[in-house]
């Protein structure tokens, strides 16, 4: 493969495609050359101008006549948690955070399988197969890691983020069901910034926001955040 060039990266557009997050809405998505070799310096400046990986494809939503997705990250050295979020914390005081490498491991994959059957239901997501769930979370460019939560002997919940240059990147979360009541996701993202202050990094990015989809709608909880608003990160308050 050709190593990049962030100034000559050649970047392709998809044809309309159905809209993951707004219903009756097309979306067009841009791509990173999928021949050309990224590291992580490389990442960490595309990731700055809003783009986002899955799997090993880097990409940004590019709609002719919508710009509804947002980039979206969390300064984490001015991050303060509210009342709410203290109480999650405290609450799973009692959860152990193991990290593990990003490689397969069958015991993620049954409590991912778990979540998305019981989360995303005919999302298109269903019963996946091992090496779609590994091409979808691990990539050979970027160092991942695997956040493990355990309460006791039982995993809980991982949260996969990629290490970057000056933060972190959540990848994704999935939690057991049965452990709804604890918040795990907003656990994660509490923790996660935890790990990128004790890092000595800056940011957490947490991928997209997008404003009129409820599922969307927790990033915003966590104040102060910043959005990419034209080719500048703006702090938000609310």
């Amino acid at each position: 493969m050709n190593e990049a060039n962030p100034t000559t990266l050649a970047f392709y557009i998809t044809t309309p495609h159905p809209c993951s997050y707004l219903e009756n809405r097309e979306a067009v998505t841009l791509f990173a050359d999928p021949e050309v070799n990224i590291n992580t310096q490389q990442y960490s400046k595309l990731i700055s101008y809003g783009f986002r990986r899955s799997g090993t494809h880097i990409y940004r939503p590019r709609c002719p006549q919508c710009d509804a997705c947002i980039p979206i990250r969390i300064p984490v050295n001015d991050f303060k948690p509210n009342r709410n979020q203290k109480r999650v914390l405290k609450a799973n005081a009692d959860i152990q955070i193991i990290t593990k490498p990003a490689k397969f491991s069958e015991e993620h994959f049954e409590l991912y399988r778990l979540y998305i059957s019981t989360r995303h239901a005919g999302g298109g997501m269903d019963d996946p197969a091992p090496d779609k769930y590994s091409e979808f979370l691990i990539s050979p460019w970027i160092d991942t890691v695997f956040y493990e939560f355990r309460l006791d002997d039982e995993l809980v919940a991982v949260a996969v983020a990629d290490q970057l240059a000056v933060g972190l990147s959540a990848v994704y979360t999935f939690f057991h069901p049965n452990h709804s009541n604890r918040s795990l996701g907003t656990f994660s993202i509490l923790k996660e910034i935890e790990l990128a202050q004790q890092q000595g990094l800056d940011y957490l990015y947490l991928g997209y926001w997008v404003q009129n989809c409820d599922k969307m709608s927790y990033k915003t909880n966590f104040q102060s955040y910043e959005t990419l608003i034209g080719s500048q990160w703006v702090k938000n308050q609310t």
